[in-house]
């Protein structure tokens, strides 16, 4: 009785086992290429920045485009006024968003239909046409050239993503922990911030980053509201960077503080990393 010998098999080459990774490489140059270059500007000497043909790669390194941001203007100024009105707007937006997501995951409420049509319809709403709106309203209130000319705006425009956001989560949490909770004598708001509030830290990540890059990123409302120098905000103080002469364009200066007006949200984003993803797939799913 013979044995038959296994005939080795040939590798053949599937020109399909490329296309994914090509694509995502081309993917991601095709996003990373507009950040890359304006961070290559701001180190570019001013000749390189104007030269014909075009200088991608510099050979001259500088940091003054860098220095002249707070020599020339109070920059860290502006950085600070950014964080302070983005981060008291993303705390309200949680404080004030959880307890109301929680109560349209958990009761049954009239008319809860329509508050929830409300909600997702805010939050496809344009907020540049408001604009009109609002600014009488800060006229009429006296609120120009007011840190609370902008954070009621922003808290305002982004509750309405955070109340659904944070609802899809409360609806994944099972209720059989809560009903546990009540019957070691947990009241409702013990039971939200010691219990279900820790169990749903991704989700807060997760609306909370959102929120403060929309406050962040905003120009319309800050350009018009805050008027004062030392009151305006990092979008609005780039967009105004002035050359030594009416007819130059400061593409250095313009190019460093876009750089350092991106930096926090890159951090922020690369630090709470993983909770952003737990927070926008653990809600997507009932489970």
């Amino acid at each position: 009785m013979s044995i038959a010998r296994e005939q080795p098999t040939k590798k053949t080459f599937d020109i399909r086992q490329l296309i994914l990774p090509i694509s995502a490489i081309l993917i991601v140059a095709y996003f990373l290429a507009p950040i890359i270059w304006q961070v290559l500007t701001s180190f570019k000497v001013n000749p390189d920045i104007s030269a014909i043909p075009n200088v991608y790669i510099p050979k001259r390194i500088t940091f003054e485009h860098y220095l002249s941001l707070f020599q020339r203007r109070p920059f860290a100024l502006y950085i600070l006024n950014s964080a302070f009105v983005s981060i008291t707007s993303t705390l309200l937006c949680l404080a004030v968003g959880a307890p109301a997501a929680y109560a349209l995951a958990r009761l049954r409420l009239w008319g809860e239909r329509i508050i929830l049509a409300t909600v997702t319809i805010v939050t496809l709403f344009p907020a540049v046409l408001l604009f009109l709106g609002l600014l009488e309203i800060v006229k009429a209130l006296d609120l120009g050239n007011n840190y609370l000319a902008l954070i009621i705006p922003y808290t305002a425009i982004n509750l309405p993503l955070t109340i659904l956001v944070m609802r899809s989560f409360f609806q994944q949490l099972p209720k059989d922990l809560e009903d546990a909770a009540k019957v070691d004598g947990y009241n409702t708001f013990q039971m939200l911030w010691q219990i279900v509030l820790p169990m749903t830290f991704p989700a807060l990540v997760t609306t909370g980053i959102l929120t403060f890059i929309s406050a962040w990123n905003e120009f319309i409302f800050a350009l018009t509201f805050m008027t004062r120098e030392s009151l305006k905000t990092i979008p609005v103080a780039t967009a105004q960077l002035s050359g030594t002469s009416v007819f130059e364009i400061p593409y250095g200066p313009i190019a460093a503080a876009t750089v350092l007006g991106t930096l926090p949200l890159v951090l922020l984003v690369l630090v709470f990393q993983r909770r952003i993803v737990q927070g926008l797939t653990a809600g997507a799913v009932k489970g």
